[in-house]
């Protein structure tokens, strides 16, 4: 499958300091108003937007890591388009394994949408694809992972720092049923981290959970979903009541990253919590 070209975009922050704001597994059904366990999408993210526009009064960039679209439709990426533009920043998009990559990239308005490579102020961002086109489960291959080792290497010659953000999960988070589905070459791509001192986060969405942790001086950041949300521990499938949230991040020109997560409490939301799942 083609995909975007490697080169890198480069944009200019605000200040010294990236503003960030990460919107995922929106899972836009077909049709405005469509369900995801008995959560109107639509509905939730327009909410999480609403919140996030009233607490980050500077916002530089919009990542939407994945499963952006329930099921593919070009319709739904067409709406994600106006509900993003609603926050004056740019924004970008990656695969999940709910989305169809050809329908984004006709539907993203602009082919940098989907751009992997991006660098801002003393960061680069890095957008992986750990679709499998078919599969639940994620894996990055051969020559994404040449690809990161690549930009990593290029980042040090520049002397940025690095955000790398994908969709699946390269590590296990303690729920059973998802961690069957993290990066299935997770190993190798923590090998190509290693070799690189200017990695400061790992970000990525499809556990619908907050996590994060600390790996060899590594952030490693999960994030609420715009709408429905996992049950943390659980062994097989099993959502959870907390609300629809999104993850916001400030990269610093020192390499440090301050980062929050933040729920909506001030909207009703409705969701099937007897559901035995939703693939």
């Amino acid at each position: 499958m083609d995909k975007s070209p490697r080169e890198s975009l480069t944009l200019a922050p605000s200040g010294n300091v990236v503003h960030v704001v990460q919107l995922t597994d929106t899972h836009l059904c077909r049709a405005r108003g469509g369900k995801l366990l008995g959560m109107d999408t639509d509905h939730s993210l327009q909410a999480v937007i609403d919140q996030a526009l009233r607490e980050r009064p500077v916002i530089d960039l919009v990542l939407g890591t994945g499963d952006l679209a329930d099921g593919g439709a070009r319709e739904a990426y067409q709406r994600l388009q106006g509900y993003f533009a609603q926050v004056s920043a740019d924004h970008f998009w990656l695969p999940g394994n709910h989305d169809d990559r050809q329908a984004m990239v006709s539907e993203a308005g602009s082919p940098l949408r989907l751009r992997p490579e991006l660098q801002i102020g003393r960061w680069q961002i890095l957008m992986l694809d750990s679709q499998v086109p078919g599969e639940v489960g994620g894996e990055l291959g051969a020559v994404e992972l040449e690809a990161l080792d690549d930009a990593l290497a290029r980042a040090a010659a520049a002397n940025l720092y690095t955000l790398v953000c994908l969709h699946h999960q390269p590590v296990v988070v303690g729920c059973e049923w998802l961690d069957e589905q993290m990066v299935a070459d997770a190993e190798a791509f923590f090998a190509v981290l290693d070799r690189h001192d200017g990695v400061r986060g790992v970000l990525w969405g499809h556990v619908h959970q907050e996590i994060d942790r600390d790996r060899k001086g590594v952030r490693l950041m999960a994030s609420p979903s715009t709408c429905v949300q996992f049950a943390p521990g659980s062994a097989g499938f099993k959502a959870d009541d907390k609300p629809p949230g999104y993850r916001w991040l400030a990269l610093h020109a020192d390499g440090r990253i301050e980062t929050g997560v933040s729920r909506v409490t001030d909207v009703a939301f409705t969701v099937d919590l007897d559901s035995g799942g939703y693939l």
